[in-house]
């Protein structure tokens, strides 16, 4: 397949694989993404993971396949089958971390067998030296489901010996044993020998002991010393199990010695030799429990299994993308999207580096922009945050498009009755800004306590290298550090060493730091003024090279550290808390805005066509709280404020007989209670008829019962992933199965049943327009497996479970044949939801330039129901398209179509040439009256509508 480099997608499809969705099974529905309009596939992690993975982001090896999702026979066929329809493919490459749990991470067991003498201890970012002395030179495993000296005598931790190795299994965890630590068991096998003192097979042992003696220790650091380690550690392994294979009383007197080692529950003295060999290991076992405040490894977020890497080190840069770096020189990846970037220690100069070797992998210069490949940045932006220019990137994943098409179907009069309708509800005011900061110091409080202590440690040792700082305390700098994470408006800054501080990094740190002061008038400002100089490199004249080079690693750590806490405290803690209209509390939203006007809308679209025109739009991700489908349902509420309030009335009324009292306070709380019926409402499934379903499955059930638990171990307030509250669990679930009862005896589906309906109608309605504007609006349309139909799917796992394809083939079949009166009138069968997806992917897929260079012209409707409705033009030369998508549906009627739009109507830009003007989803002429375009007539069959000349 011929590509031109960079390639620039015109709609990409994600995929999600895993052992129940492999390369095989890819390359069977290459054709139908073909012929739904696909350009590219946009895949998920595909390199060698846990086996049971369902996500692909616990990486154990970045240069070998997951031989779970397929073989490389297997891969390439899929390749190939790509490349025979000339489509691309945009693989998901995760550079800040890895996985650790699987024994398969040969660098991550390197370094537990060898401390701080691993060749790839500098790999990892942990700390050796940390403040609690007894993790000196180790680090801190939490990985026990209960205290160290519990599961030590309960006989758990067991040492067993295979082919000269010693290792500890815990369950089905494997560990290694330093071999200079081998001789706690060789002694004693050498004693279980003592009547052997003649036979060769005792001397060699001890000479074998002689050697453990000599190996240099795991706390060396010097390049010859450890080289020396690596090569004798292996010897002494080979001589070991050559000396088993050769006389078995050594292999006997070694199982008898771990016999003795392993200990006897109910006899605590027992396990003192094994507790003695654990103590000497380069790591510490510990409860999980304990991670928050103990951890000394960077983490992805909270997640101890995920641990970071230092991809900044050349050599670690240069070992983590020889496998990438190999496809994209065959072709067979031809775009990355780059997870976490915020994780890593320099963004900007990671992804120049990557175009770089990217541009001599594909043996193309590296272009003037300094972008040889299609690329995407996972990036989170806040408020009015850009994406960074000077980063060598297309765009971002498509969050901020997600939130502001979202924003757009709300409407924004309904605010003061929602919000009124929440706080009566739940039974007091939740201003968001406070909520989000009280959470995020709760996770820096419970999750991330030493990530914030490190930093509070570093700075103190900063402070201490200048007299005009000294005489701050430890106690005061933390809190100076914690106080402003909690108050920092985005997700990071991007300060770089040698580059002058950006205005936009100045006035985020301006902004946290007054913000800080404002919250804490009694903390003594010059702290929190010395924490402002030091994060903006303004750095006392008197400061040496080293002393600068500190003060710069400092902010570098403090960069790494603000997204995590952003990212625990509002979208795993705030967004299932502050509930007001749960379709907003979206990654990267901001559920405390109520709407955004149309003119904003295009405002957005303007900005990105000129800046960011290849950038991801997307609706539903594998991160998403929920689909496209269900937010778009539960954003119709704010159509029928007063409905809704009723409703909640009626249904609270009907469901309170099935709460719990527990500790005097009814389980679920009012606030889970308010969370659940907008899940419902957004969920709830619907008969191809368009009639909602009058019982609930016992799958639904589940997946709602699922969701719930999630939901309010993420919220932290009743229970939590940490200390579950089982009694409140148990509650939450019971009730959901209870309303969800099919019983004559439940009136709360009788009551529930007509609301949803009307919800599902205008959701439906709310979907098709956010789909339209997708597809049309300036950037690359992603669609989320799977959601070419309606799917009502929650937070993960659940928009991770899988595809029928074969249905969806079979629907994609049926267009061929059907019409569009057909479509609205079956609107619930998920039909018309495919139809537009797929002639709007296959137009966009033909007329390429158009979408990606063509100018963006704002239309503005008028009449009637002009508020109802968002329009714009894509025109590049004599080519054009006119957009006209619908929104607060409820005005108008259901469905939104022919004379319900009145005397609305829209005006074309004089510059567009109307010969030829015509519907492209029913090539129907469309009637122009001076430039004007009744919404009636282009409408006419249709809830939506694209006229163009083409």
């Amino acid at each position: 397949m011929k590509t031109e480099h960079p390639r620039i997608p015109t709609c990409t499809y994600r995929l999600q694989f895993n052992r129940w969705f492999t390369f095989s099974q890819a390359r069977e529905i290459v054709p139908y993404l073909d012929a739904l309009g696909i350009s590219d596939v946009y895949a998920s992690p595909y390199f060698q993971a846990s086996p049971d993975s369902l996500h692909g982001y616990d990486i154990t090896d970045h240069n070998k396949l997951n031989g779970a999702i397929g073989s490389r026979e297997d891969y390439e066929a899929w390749v190939g089958e790509l490349h025979a329809h000339a489509m691309g493919q945009i693989l998901d490459f995760v550079p800040n971390h890895v996985g650790i749990a699987e024994p398969l991470n040969e660098w991550w067991m390197d370094v537990l067998e060898n401390g701080p003498s691993s060749r790839y201890a500098p790999y990892f970012d942990i700390d050796w030296q940390p403040l609690k002395s007894d993790l000196r030179d180790k680090v801190l495993l939490p990985i026990l489901s209960d205290q160290y000296g519990r599961v030590l005598e309960r006989g758990e931790l067991q040492v067993r010996f295979e082919e000269g190795t010693f290792y500890l299994l815990y369950g089905e965890r494997r560990l290694p044993i330093a071999p200079g630590t081998y001789r706690y068991v060789l002694e004693i096998g050498l004693h279980n020998l003592s009547e052997h003192k003649e036979e060769d097979f005792y001397a060699e042992l001890q000479s074998i002991l002689t050697a453990l003696e000599y190996l240099p220790k795991r706390t060396e650091t010097d390049p010859k010393r450890i080289a020396e380690r690596i090569r004798e550690k292996e010897i002494i392994k080979r001589r070991l199990e050559r000396r088993c294979a050769e006389a078995p009383q050594v292999q006997q007197a070694i199982e008898k010695a771990l016999v003795q080692i392993n200990g006897e529950p109910g006899d605590p003295r027992s396990f003192d030799a094994l507790d003695q060999l654990l103590n000497a290991q380069s790591y510490r076992l510990a409860f999980w429990r304990v991670a928050a405040e103990e951890i000394n490894y960077r983490r992805f977020f909270d997640v101890n299994d995920l641990a970071a890497i230092r991809v900044e080190l050349p050599r670690v840069f240069d070992a983590i993308h020889r496998l990438v770096l190999e496809l994209v020189n065959e072709g067979a990846v031809t775009g990355l999207r780059i997870d976490h970037p915020d994780g890593l220690y320099l963004p900007r100069e990671y992804f120049e580096k990557l175009q770089q070797r990217c541009a001599k992998a594909l043996g193309v210069g590296l272009p003037k922009d300094g972008r040889a490949i299609y690329m995407l940045a996972e990036k989170i932006l806040t408020g009015s945050e850009s994406l960074r220019k000077d980063w060598r990137v297309h765009g971002t994943t498509g969050y901020d498009f997600a939130n502001q098409v979202a924003q757009l179907f709300v409407d924004s009069s309904a605010e003061p009755a929602i919000t009124k309708t929440f706080h009566r509800i739940i039974g007091h005011s939740v201003p968001f800004g406070h909520l989000l900061y009280a959470k995020k110091l709760q996770v820096m409080k419970l999750s991330l306590a030493n990530d914030v202590d490190v930093l509070g440690n570093l700075l103190d040792r900063l402070s201490e290298q200048n007299r005009w700082y000294r005489d701050f305390t430890l106690e005061a700098l933390s809190r100076a550090v914690r106080e402003t994470i909690a108050c920092f408006p985005v997700y990071r800054t991007y300060l770089a060493p040698g580059q002058p501080v950006t205005e936009e990094d100045r006035q985020i740190v301006e902004r946290a730091i007054a913000a800080a002061k404002r919250r804490n008038p009694a903390m003594e400002e010059s702290v929190l003024n010395f924490l402002r100089d030091v994060l903006l490199f303004r750095f006392p004249p008197n400061l040496d090279a080293k002393a600068r080079a500190e003060h710069t690693n400092f902010v570098l750590k403090f960069q790494q550290a603000t997204g995590p806490i952003m990212a625990k405290g509002l979208e795993d803690t705030v967004f299932y808390i502050y509930n007001r209209l749960a379709a907003l509390n979206e990654v990267g939203g901001e559920p405390q805005q109520f709407g955004l006007n149309v003119a904003a809308f295009h405002e957005r679209n303007i900005d990105r066509q000129h800046n960011w025109p290849a950038s991801l739009l997307a609706t539903s991700t594998h991160d998403t709280k929920r689909s496209e489908d269900v937010r778009a349902r539960i954003v119709a509420i704010s159509e029928i404020p007063e409905l809704w309030r009723r409703s909640l009335q009626r249904w609270r009324a009907a469901t309170r007989r099935w709460k719990r009292t527990i500790n005097d306070v009814e389980a679920p709380d009012a606030n889970e209670e308010y969370l659940l019926y907008q899940t419902l409402l957004g969920t709830w499934p619907m008969q191809p008829n368009g009639e909602p379903e009058t019982t609930a499955t016992p799958d639904y059930t589940e997946r709602i019962q699922a969701y719930m638990a999630k939901a309010l171990h993420e919220a932290k307030l009743n229970t939590s992933w940490i200390q579950p509250n089982e009694e409140w669990d148990t509650a939450m679930r019971d009730f959901v199965m209870k309303i969800l009862d099919s019983s004559p005896r439940n009136k709360f589906i009788p009551a529930f049943i007509p609301v949803a309906k009307e919800i599902a109608r205008l959701g439906a309605v709310n979907s098709l327009a956010q789909l339209l504007l997708k597809l049309t609006s300036p950037g690359v349309p992603d669609i989320y497996q799977g959601n070419e139909i309606w799917d009502y799917s929650l937070v993960d796992p659940d928009n991770r479970r899988p595809v029928d394809y074969n249905r969806h083939r079979e629907t994609l079949e049926s267009l061929a044949t059907a019409n569009a009166h057909d479509l609205v009138r079956d609107w619930a069968d998920g039909r018309i939801k495919m139809f537009l997806t797929q002639r709007v992917s296959q137009f966009r897929r033909k007329h390429t330039e158009l979408f990606q260079y063509g100018e963006y012209l704002p239309l503005t409707p008028s009449g009637t129901f002009a508020e109802c409705c968002v329009s714009f033009a894509r025109e590049r030369e004599d080519q054009w398209i006119i957009v006209i998508a619908p929104r607060l549906s409820s005005h108008v009627g259901f469905p939104p179509i022919g004379e319900s739009w009145k005397d609305t109507i829209v005006e074309l830009p004089e510059t567009l040439p109307l010969a030829h003007a015509h519907d492209l989803f029913t090539c129907r002429p469309i009637p122009v009256q001076g430039r004007r375009v009744k919404l009636a007539d282009a409408m006419s069959t249709l809830p939506f509508a694209v006229i163009t000349n083409l």
